[in-house]
C-alpha cells in the first residue's frame, strides 16, 4: 500500500473543500474578532481593580460630589434666596474664610473641640485596652457576655445615649445630683451638689460629654483589642512570664509593639470621631449659649440660624475637613516612620 497511514488512535481529519472553508472561516473570525472583556481582564491583572470599580463609584456619588459642591458654597454667597433660584448665586471669593476666621466664636469653638479630644481620644483608648486585657483573661463564657454587654453601649443609638445622660444629670431629680450629695465633703459631694446644672457651663457640660463618649466608644476599642490579642502567640507571654517579667513589663516589651499598628489606626478614628462630634453636643448643650460651642454646633449654628448663611456653613466644612486631613498625613507619616505601615 502506497498510501500514508494514520497514527493508531487518531481521526482522520476531515477533507473537502467544505472542511477547509470551515477551518479558514474559525481562523479568520479568530483573528479578526477582539478579545473577550474577560480575557482582557485577565491578561492585564485588572481583575482586583474591577472589584473596586463599584465601590468608587459610591464614593464618588455620595462622597466626592458633596464635597465639590461644598468647596464651591465656600467661594460664593449662597443662602435661602439662592436655593429657591429667587437670586443668582454670587462669587464672593475667600471672603467667608476670612469672616471665620476673624471670629471670636470660631477660634473658641476650636479651642473646646481641641481641648475635648485631648481628653477623650486617651481615656476612650485606656478604657478600651483594659476591657480588651481583661476579655482576653476570662474564659470563654464570661468574655462572651462581657463583650455582649459592653457592645450594647456601642450599638445605642446617639440620640437614645444623650437623652439618658441628660436625664441622669438633670437637676430636678437626677441621680448623678443625688449620689453626689451623699458623698462625704472631704470627697468632693456634698449638699452643694442638689440641683447642680451639668449644661451652665463649658466644664460640667463637657465633663458630662466626656463620661458619655466614653461610654459609647470603648467597646470598639476593647473588641479590636481582644482581636488583635488573640492573634499573639501565647508561648511569648509564657517564655516572658518564665523569665520573671510582669503584668506591666509583658505588655510594654510584647504586646503593644505587636499591636502598635492597631492602636495607631485606633487612635486615627478616635480622634476622627472625637473631633467633629455633634449629635452628643447638640443634646446635652443645646443650641444656646455660644460659649460651649464645639466646631460641629458653630458650623450648625451658622448655618441653620435666620438667615441661614450656608455659604459660612460650608467653609466651616471644609476648614474642618482640612484639619482632619493634615491630622490624617501625620499620622501616616509617623506610621511610615515608625515601621507601622510598609
Amino acid at each position: 500500500m502506497t498510501g500514508k497511514r494514520s497514527r493508531p488512535g487518531s481521526t482522520p481529519s476531515p477533507a473537502g473543500p467544505a472542511a477547509f472553508i470551515r477551518r479558514l472561516s474559525r481562523r479568520l473570525a479568530a483573528f479578526i474578532r477582539p478579545p473577550s472583556l474577560t480575557v482582557f481582564i485577565r491578561r492585564h491583572h485588572l481583575a482586583p481593580y474591577a472589584l473596586l470599580v463599584p465601590s468608587a463609584l459610591a464614593i464618588g456619588v455620595l462622597v466626592l460630589y458633596p464635597a465639590v459642591q461644598i468647596l464651591e458654597h465656600s467661594f460664593q454667597n449662597y443662602g435661602l434666596p439662592q436655593v429657591v433660584g429667587a437670586q443668582p448665586t454670587p462669587w464672593v471669593g475667600f471672603s467667608n474664610y476670612t469672616e471665620i476666621l476673624h471670629d471670636p466664636e470660631f477660634w473658641l469653638s476650636l479651642r473646646i473641640s481641641l481641648t475635648f479630644a485631648a481628653v477623650v481620644v486617651p481615656l476612650t483608648l485606656l478604657a478600651g485596652t483594659l476591657v480588651g486585657l481583661l476579655l482576653h483573661r476570662l474564659g470563654r463564657r464570661m468574655s462572651t457576655f462581657v463583650a455582649s454587654c459592653a457592645m450594647l453601649a456601642w450599638a445605642t443609638p446617639a440620640v437614645s445615649a444623650s437623652v439618658i445622660f441628660v436625664w441622669l444629670a438633670d437637676p430636678d431629680g437626677g441621680i448623678v445630683d443625688w449620689l453626689l450629695t451623699k458623698v462625704p465633703t472631704w470627697l468632693g459631694g456634698g449638699p452643694s451638689w442638689s440641683g447642680f446644672n451639668w449644661t451652665n457651663a463649658p466644664l460640667p457640660a463637657y465633663t458630662l460629654l466626656t463620661f458619655l463618649i466614653v461610654w459609647q466608644s470603648f467597646p470598639f476599642i476593647a473588641v479590636t483589642v481582644l482581636a488583635g490579642l488573640k492573634t499573639i502567640p501565647a508561648e511569648l507571654h509564657e517564655s516572658a512570664r518564665v523569665d520573671g517579667g510582669g503584668p506591666w513589663r509583658i505588655f510594654w516589651r510584647i504586646t503593644f509593639p505587636l499591636l502598635k499598628p492597631i492602636f495607631l489606626v485606633l487612635l486615627l478614628l478616635s480622634v476622627i470621631w472625637d473631633f467633629g462630634i455633634f449629635t452628643q453636643v447638640y443634646i446635652v448643650i443645646g443650641p444656646g449659649n455660644t460659649n460651649e460651642y464645639n466646631l460641629g454646633l458653630y458650623e450648625y449654628q451658622r448655618a441653620f440660624t435666620t438667615p441661614p448663611s450656608f455659604s459660612i456653613a460650608s467653609a466651616l466644612a471644609f476648614i474642618l475637613t482640612m484639619i482632619l486631613l493634615i491630622i490624617t498625613v501625620g499620622y501616616v507619616r509617623a506610621s511610615v516612620r515608625q515601621g507601622a505601615i510598609r
